[in-house]
C-alpha cells in the first residue's frame, strides 16, 4: 500500500472515530433504560465500552459503516446475554459413545440426582453421627453398601480413580517397590501414566515381564525386602492379542502371601454387575477380583459403575485403615454432594441395577435403537433429507475396549448447509446436540439419546435451518 492511500485510510478510520457516539449519550437513550434494570448500569458501561473498541479496532483494518445507537446497544445487550449463559451446558450425545469423557461420561440415574440436589439444599449429617451425637465418618452412607455390594470387609471412596491409587500408593508403598507387569504400564485420558502415579506416591517402580508376556515368575524374581505392593492393572482401555499372557490376581495374591505383601488391582472403569447378560464380553467385576484374593481394589465411580466422578477402594481392612489415616486423604476427599449422588448409585446397583441409565443404555437392543431412530426421523420430515442407518457405538470411558455396541443413527442433511456447519449449529444450540459428520453428512447416534431428547433435537435441526 503506498503512503498516500496509507494516509487516506488512516483519515477514514480517524472520521470513523469521530462519528461514533459517546457513551454517555448511548447509555441515555431510551433504549437503554430495560438494560440498566437487567443488567446494572456499570454492566451496560462496561458492555458498550468493549462493542465500541471492537468497532474500533475494525476501522484500523478497514473503512466500515457505523452501526446506528439503536443497533450499538442491541450488540452490548447481547454482550452481556451471552455472559450471564453459564458455560457448562446440557447437551445430547447423539456420538453413540455412552461414557463420553469430554461430556461428563455417566448420566446419573434420577434418585442420584435428587440425592445431590437434596444434600446441597442446606445442611446434612455429613461427619455427623445422628444416633452418638458426636463427630461421624463422611463416607459412613456409603460404606456398608460397598462391603455388602463386594464382599469387602472395608470401602473408601474419594474424587477419582487416579485419585484411588495415588492414596493407595502412598498409604501403603511410599518409600517402598510396586512391582508391576510392563504390559499393563497404562497411559490414561490427558496423559497420565501408571508409572507417574506410583513415582508420584513415594514408590519406585519396578517393571517385570515383557509387553506381551508376564509370568508369576517374573514377579517372584523381582521381590526384594523393598517390595510393598504387586499392582496388577486392567488394560481397560486397550487389549493385547495373539501371543500373549498375563498372571492373575489370583497367582499373584499366593505369591504375595509367601512374602508377606499385600496385591492391588487397578481395575480403571470397574464394573460390579456381570455385563454378558446384556450381551457384551466379560469385564472382571469387582467381587471377583476381590474373591481371587486381592488385598485391594480400585475402581472409578463414574464409568460402568454409573455414577458421579469418584474413585472407589475396597478390600481388606488392614489394607483400607491406613489410607484413612493418611493426609493425602483430605486433599482428595468427596464432597457432599458427590457422596450421596453415590450412595444412590449404589443402592440402586443392589436393589434395582435395571434403572442405571448406563447399563440401561449398554443393554439396548437393534430394535430399540432401530425404532428410535425411525422416530426422529418421522419428526426430521420437511426439516432434513434423513435416512436410518446401522451404526457402530462404544461404551467409552475406557470401558470394553476393542468391543463394538451395534447401534443405529439417522444420517441426515440440509440442502446448502455444508455438514461442518450444520454440526457446528447443532453443537451451538441449547441444548447442544453433539454427533459425529460421516460420509459428508451429519450423523445422530441413538445409543445414549433418550425418548425424550427427540423433540428437542428436531427443534435444534428446525432452528439450525434458519439463516445465520
Amino acid at each position: 500500500m503506498s503512503r498516500e492511500a496509507k494516509q487516506d485510510e488512516n483519515k477514514a478510520a480517524t472520521h470513523g472515530f469521530r462519528a461514533l457516539p459517546q457513551v454517555q449519550r448511548l447509555l441515555e437513550m431510551p433504549d437503554a433504560e430495560p438494560l440498566i434494570r437487567a443488567f446494572s448500569r456499570p454492566a451496560l458501561t462496561a458492555a458498550l465500552r468493549a462493542t465500541l473498541d471492537h468497532i474500533r479496532a475494525t476501522l484500523r483494518e478497514a473503512a466500515a459503516e457505523i452501526p446506528a445507537p439503536e443497533a450499538l446497544l442491541e450488540r452490548a445487550g447481547a454482550v452481556l446475554r451471552a455472559g450471564q449463559r453459564p458455560v457448562l451446558r446440557r447437551a445430547i450425545n447423539a456420538t453413540g459413545i455412552v461414557l463420553h469423557t469430554n461430556l461428563g461420561r455417566a448420566p446419573l440415574a434420577p434418585e442420584a440426582v435428587e440425592a445431590a440436589a437434596e444434600a446441597a439444599r442446606g445442611y446434612s449429617n455429613l461427619e455427623f453421627d445422628l444416633a452418638a451425637g458426636a463427630r461421624g465418618s463422611r463416607t459412613q452412607g456409603i460404606e456398608p453398601l460397598l462391603r455388602q455390594l463386594t464382599g469387602a470387609e472395608a470401602g473408601l471412596a474419594v474424587n477419582n480413580n487416579a485419585a484411588a491409587v495415588l492414596l493407595a500408593l502412598s498409604g501403603l508403598a511410599a518409600g517402598g517397590e510396586v512391582i508391576v507387569s510392563r504390559g499393563e504400564l497404562v497411559e490414561i485420558g490427558g496423559g497420565f501414566r501408571i508409572p507417574d502415579v506410583i513415582r508420584q506416591g513415594g514408590a519406585r517402580l519396578v517393571e517385570v515381564g515383557s509387553t506381551n508376556r508376564t509370568r508369576l515368575a517374573d514377579y517372584r524374581a523381582a521381590i526384594t525386602a523393598e517390595t510393598r505392593v504387586l499392582l496388577k492393572v486392567h488394560r481397560s482401555n486397550f487389549r493385547i492379542l495373539g501371543f500373549s499372557a498375563e498372571t492373575g490376581v489370583g497367582e499373584l495374591a499366593g505369591l504375595a502371601r509367601e512374602h508377606g505383601l499385600l496385591v492391588m488391582e487397578d481395575l480403571g472403569s470397574g464394573t460390579l454387575a456381570d455385563l454378558r447378560p446384556l450381551g457384551h464380553a466379560h469385564e472382571p467385576t469387582v467381587p471377583e477380583c476381590l474373591a481371587a484374593g486381592a488385598d485391594l481394589v480400585a475402581f472409578s465411580g463414574d464409568k460402568l459403575l454409573g455414577g458421579p466422578q469418584a474413585g472407589v477402594l475396597v478390600g481388606r481392612r488392614a489394607a483400607i485403615d491406613p489410607l484413612r489415616r493418611h493426609p493425602l486423604l483430605r486433599a482428595v476427599r468427596l464432597d457432599k454432594m458427590t457422596l450421596a449422588a453415590l450412595e444412590a448409585t449404589l443402592r440402586l446397583h443392589r436393589d434395582a441395577p435395571q434403572r442405571l441409565p448406563v447399563l440401561r443404555m449398554l443393554g439396548q437392543t437393534e430394535a430399540e435403537l432401530r425404532a428410535r431412530a425411525d422416530r426422529l426421523a418421522t419428526l426430521l420430515e420437511g426439516l432434513a433429507e434423513t435416512k436410518v442407518v446401522a451404526s457402530e457405538g462404544h461404551a467409552g470411558g475406557g470401558a470394553l475396549p476393542g468391543e463394538g455396541v451395534a447401534s443405529q443413527a439417522v444420517s441426515l442433511a440440509v440442502p446448502g448447509l455444508p455438514a461442518e456447519e450444520l454440526a457446528r449449529r447443532l453443537r451451538l444450540h441449547q441444548p447442544a446436540v453433539i454427533g459425529r459428520i460421516a460420509g459428508g453428512r451429519v450423523l445422530l447416534d441413538m445409543l445414549a439419546v433418550s425418548e425424550d431428547e427427540l423433540p428437542e433435537i428436531a427443534e435444534a435441526v428446525r432452528q439450525a435451518r434458519e439463516p445465520a
